[in-house]
């Protein structure tokens, strides 16, 4: 009879449990306390600790990146500007110094208002418009961490990108798009790329300080659009740390990944918020990224890497159909990354040569032409490979769609891609000019030309 009673009462116990839970709102951890463990039948010792049944699911409610496939587009060169994206923003100051977003902002008289005109223009509602007329569902949004605060001696322009930011958030939301928004450029840089708003040396690497004024960064940004979960469903931690050069930097990621991903998780306090938290593979191996930011104790993270073939001679060299059998060679890894961290293609392009202007940064050469250093001449860049896609021949335009649709296909072996950029004075590197030249196709459905 004993046993009897201690059964129904597990199985009251339950039935309690999933009524809780059903009852429950989403994300709130259940708590099922009882003061009066002898009226169940149990001994003290059977509840000398409170139950805990944790309800987090491993998804945004609002999107599941382990179900649903991200197909999106980078607004990259907005909100933190980029020379070969918008090369005439930079020409048009007459100053060869200015290479970046710090030196824009330290050598151009009126660099707020040129910053302003540009803000204002590069992306409209208009674009996510198109963007989601073209079959996307997300958006990257870059933004640096001038945005939020400058420290002493920053030269960035520190005006009002955040309400630029608001409002593509909302232009989004009016399409059905959704949103990841990227911490683009942190304290001291984190890879020296001009990308990350100074180009130079990665003083970020083993700067506490500048770590946590970027994990202060992040915690505002969550809180910011804490109530958009319907729209802002992803914050990238930090945009490409380049921990590869250098004993100790990849360890120094994952600690400020650590950190930064709690500060995101709990922005609102003691209540978790739903985003999905995107890290950055730091330019390592997926293998890498395995076992790290597992369940219970991480949730809904997603690991984001970037795949792009012209930023190496010996990929500038290979034959199209050698490129392509490289390409495909990401099935399978990104096939064993998936199941321990959803793992979505963040950036990367149907271009294949680095003859867009200024591409390798403003004032350097490029490789395919071998006016970059060390590199050897393939070809001349020309209208016939780079420039507005006038130039560009049908089995050039062909060779682009086959990159496409190669690559579209293998990343969804993940949980998706986000092509790196909607608008750029480059053609080839343009979703929004590829459409144009019929390159890519709005029926993502379709398979396409696909190699592999």
């Amino acid at each position: 009879m004993f046993c009897l009673k201690k059964m129904l009462a597990l199985i009251s116990l339950a039935l309690t449990i999933v009524n809780l839970a059903v009852a429950a709102p989403a994300r709130e951890p259940l708590f099922i306390r009882t003061e009066n463990p002898g009226s169940l039948n149990f001994t003290a010792q059977d509840f000398k600790r409170d139950i805990l049944i944790d309800l987090q699911p491993r998804q945004n409610p609002s999107w599941n990146y382990g179900t649903q496939k991200v197909r999106g587009v980078n607004l990259g060169g907005w909100l933190v500007a980029e020379p070969w994206i918008t090369p005439s923003l930079f020409d048009n100051t007459g100053d060869g110094r200015v290479v970046d977003e710090w030196t824009f902002g330290q050598y151009v008289g009126d660099a707020e208002s040129r910053l302003q005109q540009h803000w204002a223009t590069w992306i409209t509602e208009d674009d996510l418009r198109q963007i989601k007329a073209a079959g996307l569902n997300h958006v990257r949004i870059q933004i640096g961490y001038w945005a939020f605060e400058k420290g002493s001696g920053d030269q960035y322009v520190k005006s009002n990108q955040l309400s630029y930011l608001d409002k593509g958030v909302t232009w989004a939301r009016n399409q059905g798009l959704k949103v990841q928004i990227d911490l683009h450029g942190v304290p001291g840089s984190q890879n020296g790329f001009d990308n990350s708003g100074r180009r130079g040396n990665a003083d970020w690497f083993f700067n506490q300080g500048f770590a946590d004024r970027a994990k202060n960064v992040l915690q505002t940004l969550a809180q910011r659009y804490v109530n958009d979960r319907d729209t802002v469903t992803q914050i990238q931690l930090l945009n490409e740390p380049l921990t590869t050069n250098g004993d100790g930097r990849l360890d120094f990621t994952r600690s400020f990944y650590n950190d930064a991903y709690y500060a995101v998780r709990y922005a609102r306090g003691s209540q978790p918020t739903d985003y999905s938290i995107s890290i950055h593979d730091g330019f390592q191996p997926l293998s890498a990224w395995q076992g790290q930011f597992q369940p219970p104790q991480y949730e809904q993270v997603v690991l984001d890497t970037h795949i792009y073939t012209m930023f190496d001679v010996g990929k500038i060299a290979q034959t199209q159909e050698e490129r392509l059998r490289g390409l495909c060679q990401n099935r399978a890894l990104i096939g064993q990354s998936q199941p321990n961290l959803w793992t979505i293609v963040g950036e990367w392009t149907a271009a294949f040569t680095d003859c867009a202007k200024y591409l390798n940064g403003r004032g350097i050469g490029a490789r395919y032409d071998g006016s970059f250093p060390g590199s050897t001449r393939r070809g001349a860049c020309d209208a016939s490979k780079s420039g507005n896609g006038n130039g560009f021949s049908s089995q050039y335009k062909a060779n682009l769609k086959r990159m496409f649709d190669t690559q579209r296909s293998v990343y969804e072996t993940g949980s998706g891609w986000i092509m790196w950029t909607w608008k750029a004075a480059a053609a080839d590197w343009s979703y929004k000019r590829l459409l144009e030249l019929g390159v890519i196709t709005y029926n993502l459905n379709d398979a396409g030309d696909v190699f592999c």
